[in-house]
């Protein structure tokens, strides 16, 4: 009786929750998306394949960038975000969001990497070195790479000197030797290998497999919402993730699947990458 009764509360509670979005919609963004026409294209059959499966409204939320997008949560101007681990971490510090589903993506981890016949043969060596990272903040480019190299003993912009370089121009760069080693994710190393086929490239340090992007809830959003939210990726992941990876762009999720029971704690990970940067309170992201 008791399990009944729970189950109608709970049955009752995402009616109420279905009824009063029923003419509005849930906004929703992603901050390495910038426009509504890319939004569109790159989202649209995630969007429809949503709405089937949910019965809930999508209406797209374009935004240039994280800094546009948490400031856009804050002003009430957005419910849902997918984003980057090290994105969360700021949403979550500064508006108290809420991680709600991971995309995860397969071979998701930072690498350092010098030329093979570079003389730095082991972490230790790129003291004195220039080390070029990708987006300033990013977790697998720049966050990541720095916390491989902090697990070795060296400390951020003292042991070395830290640059941020277009990823073309740091390969340049490391051929002229103007710097030590390239901070990059997996995926990337393909990029520059192709790009540069008639170098070769060594791994120095390789990492974990990083925390996942994550699809994240403004406080302000009811939790019967994000229960109807978290429930339509659990039981439609297979529909979903066919949908989401049918845009050449989301081709990094391809492979992955859909986490609902992520927490907060699963991103402390990340939280230690910013401490490497003498970051502690996690409320701005780097570089702003």
């Amino acid at each position: 009786m008791k399990l009944l009764l729970l189950s109608g509360l709970l049955a009752s509670g995402l009616l109420v929750a279905s009824q009063a979005i029923a003419d509005g919609a849930i906004r929703f963004a992603v901050t390495d998306i910038d426009g509504l026409e890319s939004l569109q294209r790159e989202m649209g059959p995630f969007k429809e394949a949503f709405e089937t499966a949910s019965g809930l409204k999508v209406e797209f939320f374009p935004v240039s960038g994280r800094t546009v997008a948490v400031e856009a949560m804050a002003a009430d101007q957005v419910d849902f975000v997918l984003t980057g681990p090290a994105e969360y971490v700021v949403f979550n510090a500064r508006l108290d969001a809420q991680p709600v589903v991971t995309f995860k993506r397969p071979d998701y981890y930072s690498t350092v990497v010098v030329l093979d016949e570079s003389p730095i043969r082991t972490a230790e060596d790129v003291k004195g070195q220039k080390i070029s990272f990708g987006e300033i903040g990013s977790t697998s480019q720049h966050l990541g790479p720095v916390d491989l190299l902090a697990k070795a003993g060296l400390t951020y912009a003292v042991d070395y000197e830290p640059v941020f370089l277009n990823r073309n121009v740091a390969v340049e760069a490391l051929i002229a030797g103007d710097i030590g080693g390239i901070g990059l994710n997996r995926t990337h190393i393909d990029s520059i290998t192709k790009k540069f086929p008639d170098q070769k490239f060594r791994v120095l340090v390789k990492g974990d497999q990083l925390p996942d992007d994550i699809l994240l809830a403004s406080s302000k959003v009811s939790p019967e919402v994000v229960e109807i939210v978290r429930k339509t990726f659990a039981e439609n992941s297979e529909a979903l993730l066919a949908a989401v990876t049918s845009t050449e762009e989301n081709a990094k999720y391809m492979g992955g699947a859909f986490n609902a029971s992520v927490t907060d704690a699963d991103y402390d990970v990340v939280r230690k990458m910013y401490e490497n940067l003498g970051i502690t309170e996690f409320t701005e992201f780097v570089g702003q």
